[in-house]
C-alpha cells in the first residue's frame, strides 16, 4: 500500500481512463456501492497521514480515513507508515547522525521537532507526524471513520492492548464508535489479539489468504483486505460466503485503488470498500457506472 502523492483532477483521470475501458463493469449482483477509504487520508492531496490528509479528506467530503500506528522509544504512539521516519521527514536533516532513522529509536518529542509536509508541497511545510491521540481528537472532530492499521506489530510487543486503551480513553469502544472503527494488520496473530482482547471490535486482515484457509481467518477476522491486483470475482465470491466472528459473512475492502479503470474492476469484483490516494477519482468512476 505504497504510493507517492503526485496531484491530477478527476477529470483528466476519468478521461484517460474511459480511451483504456470506455464501459464500466456492471456492480456484482446489483450489490450495493463500495465504500470508499481514504488511504493514509486523501494522501495524493496532502502528505499522508497527517492530519491535514484527513482534513482534505472530509473537506472532499469523505468519512472514511485509513492510517498506519506505530510506536517510539518511550512508547507513545504515532501515526506514520515506514518504520523509518527518513522519507517521510526531515530527519535525516535534523538528526543527520542517527541512521537509519527507525521510529523506534526516537521519542516522541523528538519526532515532534520534524517537518513531515515539506516532502509533498512546501505549501505543507511545517506539517507534523501525529500521535495517535492527536489523530483520533482530529477524526472525532471531523465525525470520520477509522481503519486503523497495526503497523510492524512484531517491533512494539505489546502494541495492540496499547492501541485498544488509547482507544478507548478516548471514547472509541463504546457502542456509539464501534461501527466506526476497524482495525486491520498483515499480522494474522497481531489480530488474534486485538480479538481476545476486544471482540467486539471489528478487524480486517490485510492480505489473500488461500480459499483453504478462510475459515481459520474468519475466527478472529470480520474483513479480508487484499490487494487488487492479486483477486477475482469468484474469490471476493467465496469471501463473501464465509461467516465471520461476528455472525456475518466476511466482506473485502481492497487496495490500492487510484484510477477509473481499477475502479471499475474491483466494483466488477463485488468488493465491499474501495481503498484509495484519490477518493474524488473512485467516486467519479462509481457514478459512471
Amino acid at each position: 500500500m505504497h504510493a507517492r502523492a503526485v496531484a491530477a483532477t478527476a477529470t483528466a483521470l476519468l478521461g484517460t481512463a474511459a480511451l483504456l475501458s470506455p464501459v464500466p463493469a456492471a456492480r456484482a449482483g446489483d450489490a450495493p456501492e463500495p465504500t470508499v477509504i481514504a488511504h493514509r487520508g486523501a494522501s495524493a492531496y496532502a502528505p499522508e497521514n497527517t492530519l491535514a490528509a484527513i482534513d482534505k479528506a472530509a473537506a472532499l467530503g469523505f468519512t472514511w480515513v485509513e492510517n498506519d500506528v506505530q510506536r517510539t522509544k518511550d512508547g507513545r504512539l504515532v501515526v506514520i507508515h515506514d518504520d523509518s521516519l527518513q522519507r517521510t521527514t526531515d530527519v535525516a536533516r535534523v538528526f543527520p547522525g542517527r541512521a537509519p532513522w527507525k521510529v523506534k529509536d526516537f521519542t516522541v518529542a523528538e519526532i515532534a521537532r520534524l517537518d513531515a509536509g515539506s516532502w509533498f508541497s512546501r505549501s505543507y511545510r511545517g506539517t507534523r507526524v501525529p500521535t495517535l491521540a492527536q489523530y483520533m481528537r482530529r477524526v472525532e472532530h471531523n465525525h470520520e471513520k477509522l481503519l486503523l492499521e497495526i503497523k510492524n506489530p512484531e517491533l512494539y510487543p505489546g502494541i495492540e492492548r496499547q492501541i485498544l486503551k488509547l482507544l478507548g480513553n478516548e471514547g472509541w469502544l463504546d457502542r456509539g464508535h464501534l461501527d466506526r472503527l476497524v482495525v486491520q494488520s498483515f499480522s494474522a496473530d497481531s489480530l488474534r489479539t486485538v480479538h481476545d482482547l476486544r471482540p467486539a471490535v471489528t478487524t480486517g486482515y490485510l492480505g489473500t489468504p488461500p480459499v483453504a484457509s478462510l475459515h481459520r481467518y474468519a475466527g478472529f477476522a470480520d474483513l479480508i483486505n487484499p490487494s487488487v491486483a492479486s483477486i477475482s470475482a469468484g474469490y471476493v465470491r467465496t469471501v463473501h460466503s464465509v461467516v465471520g466472528p461476528h455472525g456475518r459473512p466476511l466482506r473485502v475492502f481492497t487496495w490500492t485503488v487510484n484510477d477509473a479503470v481499477t475502479t471499475w474492476k474491483a466494483v466488477g469484483y463485488g468488493v465491499d470498500g474501495v481503498i484509495t490516494n484519490r477518493p474524488d477519482v473512485v467516486r467519479a468512476a462509481l457514478r459512471a457506472s
